[in-house]
């Protein structure tokens, strides 16, 4: 029995939500505040209790939180061990075409789920689009952009790992939908961003050892490439793949203790994990009152198009609490009961929070990139909105063909 209409009660618990998000309160933080607010609204604390207790119970939500955090923790050494910057290094010694590697650079960065990513590969971008004559809009662009396509069908982004979690569907197999809008992304990122460019050639330098440097690349990969396989072919549960990718990461750049203490004395790993949790905590509250049934007489009736909700809900939420995870794991709350989630319809939603991510004044890479760039907002939009929409309409266009 509800204390008070739950409609009312998620009125209030998203306001509140809008609050911690506007005072850039940890997405966590933020997740978990709401969902509890929510459960104490509407139920009475020992119906809060189970709630809590079913969540935490589930076999799912503990998989999902302890990759999360497994995840982050090898992002964050590959950081601090210094092996991302040889690892970037060697691949720019590799290619030395600038068009490449102002496009493979940034990608390759972007492997690091971290916020502000961005600017990690902000120096690198830099210095070969000075090559290629590019202008402060342009290199802004690049770097953004070309960040930004991996991670629709990165097995190991935790974002996707979540989705697929609170929807109980494969990773992969929302990675093979959208294995066509990652191509429309490089497409139109290099018909904008580099085709007018002229293919400057390398200053003579000193001769590469290509045979010394390609075994430094492949060395420095190991990590990832030992998780990925140990998700995508072995089928081991993301959580123990994570942690392979930890021990072959120790394994090759053999960090100090510091070095491995480090990134669990940071913020970040953490607000990342509770957030994982969050999102299941709220997604069990907004199953256990039934939110669905409320949303459902809207499209039975046909007053609102279910592809219409797969876009707008996604792209808005993501875009105003700045984050991809946020925006589809509140989506998937609200949406959740409405139809059955298949790898076409949360393909779609993923992608449609993604987009309304990337473009958001509130995505930290967007701001740092420009910042750093001395680019302004307006600059920019010019060549990502356009990009964005090519974007999302092939994700449309997927989800139409089936």
């Amino acid at each position: 029995m509800a204390l008070i209409d739950p409609l009312a009660a998620l009125a209030t618990a998203f306001c509140v939500l809008a609050v911690l998000i506007y005072k850039r309160v940890n997405l966590g933080i933020t997740l978990n505040v709401t969902a509890l607010l929510l459960a104490f609204l509407v139920f009475d604390p020992p119906q809060v209790w189970e709630v809590l207790q079913a969540t935490v119970a589930n076999a799912q939500t503990q998989s999902i939180v302890l990759a999360s955090f497994g995840i982050m923790l090898l992002s964050m050494l590959y950081k601090e061990s210094g092996t991302i910057d040889v690892l970037s290094r060697s691949l720019s010694n590799i290619v030395k075409n600038s068009k490449l590697i102002v496009s493979a650079i940034p990608a390759v960065i972007g492997l690091l789920p971290v916020g502000g990513g961005a600017l990690m590969s902000a120096p690198l971008v830099e210095a070969e689009t000075e090559k290629l004559g590019l202008k402060e809009d342009k290199k802004t662009y690049v770097n953004l952009w070309f960040r930004h396509t991996i991670f629709p069908v990165y097995p190991i982004n935790t974002v996707l790992i979540v989705i697929a979690g609170l929807t109980g569907l494969s990773v992969m197999s929302l990675i093979i939908r959208q294995i066509p809008v990652v191509a429309a992304m490089i497409i139109i990122g290099y018909l904008i961003g580099l085709r007018k460019t002229p293919t400057t050639p390398q200053k003579t330098q000193a001769k590469t050892d290509y045979m010394s440097e390609i075994r430094q690349l492949a060395i420095t990969f190991l990590p990832i490439l030992a998780t990925i396989v140990a998700v995508v072919i072995l089928n081991f549960d993301v959580s123990i793949a994570s942690f392979i990718g930890i021990a072959v990461l120790l394994l090759v750049a053999k960090p100090k203790l510091a070095t491995i203490v480090k990134p669990l004395r940071n913020w970040t790993i953490w607000g990342v994990t509770l957030a994982a949790f969050g999102a299941f905590l709220l997604k069990t509250t907004t199953e256990a009152m039934g939110i669905s049934q409320l949303f459902s007489a809207f499209v039975s009736n046909g007053n609102v198009d279910i592809l219409l909700l797969l876009i707008a809900i996604p792209a808005f939420l993501s875009a105003i609490t700045g984050s991809v995870s946020g925006g589809a794991a509140i989506s998937i709350a609200i949406l959740s009961g409405l139809f059955s989630y298949t790898p076409k319809s949360v393909s779609l939603l993923y992608i449609s929070g993604y987009f309304g991510y990337i473009v958001a004044p509130t995505h930290l890479c967007l701001v740092l990139t420009a910042e750093y760039f001395k680019c302004s907002l307006g600059r920019l939009y010019k060549y990502l909105i356009p990009s964005t929409i090519v974007s999302l309409t092939t994700g449309i266009l997927v989800f139409l063909i089936g």
